[in-house]
């Protein structure tokens, strides 16, 4: 029954991290996701750092940009088929930025240079720590950071192009519970923590063909974010402490490549459409790994599949000026799921996304601009089973976001 036991933590512990599209966060610039997350087309400012490095030769001055998010999820649980048991996640709220300054190395120059500072991954869930999946997961926290440095170059009127080099950073947290339980019959537990690293690069092109029409293509590399040295921390039972040392792990996850086209129209001189269209090369997740310096019964090394399939998203934007100081956007985005029937976990209850927004911006003077957006997030319900573990149920996910942001052109 011992080895039984040691089996089965062993085991539990392969659905440490299911990262999936709840993890992606198109959240880099404020106008671009008030109005849908379109601007691979649109040199609106110095988000443009992230959206399209080839639109940064586009604008006219140096300028600055700093923005922040407020997104609170909120998910559900309910087991079935039963329906007898439910279970609601902590709501938290996560704090996404933007620190972006670029620009024109002087006035009418070709040449542009800036740097980007932004969270393109990141958020998490929490359970209660008795809920029916504490085996499956308690806790999970995620963070990246992304700095690129970015040179764009204005070759003529109508094309611009630019390129940046990623380095990535971030850290990782998870948590849950293993059914070892000492003589007051609390479970033991598991914790994993690691720093993640990783190169990458992003390359744009833009196409400005009039006034009133413009285009852009979008390459965002991949990333290995590697843990070169996390470490896991177990209770459980003095009895079976010699099987659960505390050991130091190596991992690797690689971020999706996207490409993303764009297009933007002005048809008349205060409306303004964008259309967007990225693949996301989610099938990079294929198999997650786990590599630990120490070994026993119960604490092996893990390849575990996740078979993650490739998604397009969709969305669609459009603005409106109301005057010299205002402008208004609505958007709306879907986003499909990557994460396959078959591994659908607690620790990332994904499905398909449908994204809605509205923002405004306010110019009180010349060179300040006033950015302000709210993201509702619809996630409809989805049923599914984690194979390894065999836990099913069905979830949902809310998601509302605002967020703030400034520009100042130096």
């Amino acid at each position: 029954m011992k080895k039984q036991f040691l089996l089965m933590g062993s085991l539990l512990l392969t659905s440490a991290v299911a990262f999936g599209g709840a993890f992606q966060l198109s959240l880099q610039g404020v106008r671009q996701l008030a109005q849908g997350g379109t601007g691979t087309a649109a040199a609106w400012d110095a988000s443009s750092i992230f959206y399209n490095p080839g639109a940064l030769s586009e604008l006219k001055h140096i300028q600055g940009y700093v923005s922040v998010q407020a997104l609170t999820p909120r998910t559900r649980y309910v087991e079935t088929p039963s329906g007898t048991y439910s279970a609601d996640a902590v709501t938290r709220t996560y704090t996404p930025f933007n620190v972006y300054v670029g620009g024109p190395v002087r006035y009418k120059s070709k040449l542009a240079l800036g740097l980007g500072i932004y969270t393109p991954f990141g958020t998490g869930i929490k359970w209660d720590d008795n809920w029916k999946g504490r085996y499956v997961i308690q806790d999970i926290q995620m963070q990246t950071m992304f700095f690129q440095p970015t040179i764009s170059y204005h070759i003529n009127d109508v094309v611009s192009v630019g390129g940046g080099f990623i380095y990535a950073t971030g850290n990782l947290t998870v948590r849950k519970a293993i059914p070892l339980q000492d003589s007051a019959n609390r479970d033991g537990s598991a914790e994993l923590k690691g720093d993640a690293h990783g190169v990458g690069y992003n390359l744009g092109i833009h196409l400005r063909a009039t006034e009133w029409l413009q285009f852009g293509i979008n390459y965002r590399s991949g990333v290995d974010m590697k843990v070169k040295r996390g470490y896991a921390t177990f209770n459980v039972p003095a009895s079976l402490s010699g099987q659960f040392p505390y050991s130091a792990f190596s991992s690797k996850v690689r971020l999706p490549r996207v490409i993303t086209v764009g297009l933007a129209v002005r048809p008349t001189e205060r409306l303004g459409i964008q259309v967007d269209a990225s693949y996301v090369g989610w099938s990079s997740y294929d198999t997650l790994k786990f590599d630990y310096e120490s070994h026993t019964p119960a604490v092996q090394d893990i390849h575990s599949p996740r078979r993650y399939k490739n998604t397009m998203i969709l969305r669609l934007g459009a603005n409106y000026k109301l005057g010299e100081k205002f402008v208004a956007m609505a958007g709306v985005a879907y986003d499909p799921s990557p994460v396959k029937d078959g591994y659908l976990s607690p620790d990332l209850p994904d499905a398909d996304h449908i994204n809605t927004s509205v923002g405004l911006t306010f110019k009180p003077i010349k060179r300040l601009t006033i950015l302000g957006v709210l993201e509702y997030v619809f996630i409809p319900k989805r049923t599914g089973t984690v194979n390894e573990s065999n836990f099913t149920g069905m979830y949902q996910t809310k998601v509302i976001n605002p967020g703030l942001g400034i520009t100042y052109d130096f």
